[in-house]
């Protein structure tokens, strides 16, 4: 796919969500959470959470196991339908609403004791989609973002993301406003996954918590 020229709009995502389900028919699920909302959100008082672009649950699921009252929010259809069957099948689906949202458009209609992204690649400039959910913070919630650090030499969902879907650290953390967040922690940290053939692949990321004011 020439990378130079897709977007991530709906289209682009439901193919994806059908391409990892024939490559696993019947065990797509919603995997693990990652790391690093376990940590982030160690101490905070659970109360109501925005998981945006949620893919497939993993991260909405383990916050509703916690006590979270959770709002996981995704453009694909596909990726939802797993999201909840997942849900059911850990007994927190009344813990999660599913909903089909382009999160470029769409509004809550409220504001989120949490608000997190994790890995998500919307149809619009990351940093412009930081800023957009960031609005859905509560006054004295939190925002959690958790994202790759592409590597230019590197792959990322289908060969090399669009310039535009890389940010960094210092990008992240200087659009928060400083009258209106406190940072708590931004780091960049490496972690190896699972691979194909069951080789380790090192991953990049980057982690950013903050509080609105």
């Amino acid at each position: 796919m020439d990378q130079t020229a897709h977007t991530f709009g709906k289209g682009y995502w439901e193919r994806h969500w059908e391409q990892v389900h024939d490559a696993a028919p019947g065990g797509l699920g919603a995997g693990s959470p990652n790391p690093y909302l376990a940590q982030e959100t160690d101490g905070l008082t659970p109360g109501t959470a925005l998981d945006a672009g949620c893919g497939t649950g993993a991260e909405a699921i383990w916050l509703a196991s916690r006590g979270w009252k959770v709002t996981g929010a995704d453009i694909s259809a596909a990726a939802l339908t797993h999201a909840a069957a997942s849900a059911a099948k850990q007994t927190v689906a009344t813990g999660v609403t599913w909903v089909e949202a382009d999160l470029t458009i769409w509004e809550p209609g409220g504001l989120f004791d949490l608000v997190t992204t994790n890995y998500a690649h919307p149809a619009m400039p990351q940093l412009a989609f930081y800023r957009r959910i960031a609005d859905w913070v509560a006054p004295g919630g939190k925002l959690l973002i958790v994202g790759h650090l592409h590597d230019p030499s590197s792959p990322g969902h289908g060969n090399h993301p669009p310039a535009e879907a890389t940010v960094t650290l210092a990008d992240i953390t200087g659009g928060l406003d400083p009258a209106m967040w406190s940072l708590d922690s931004a780091r960049v940290q490496t972690r190896t996954v699972d691979g194909p053939g069951g080789h380790g692949a090192s991953l990049r990321d980057v982690v950013v918590r903050a509080t609105r004011q």
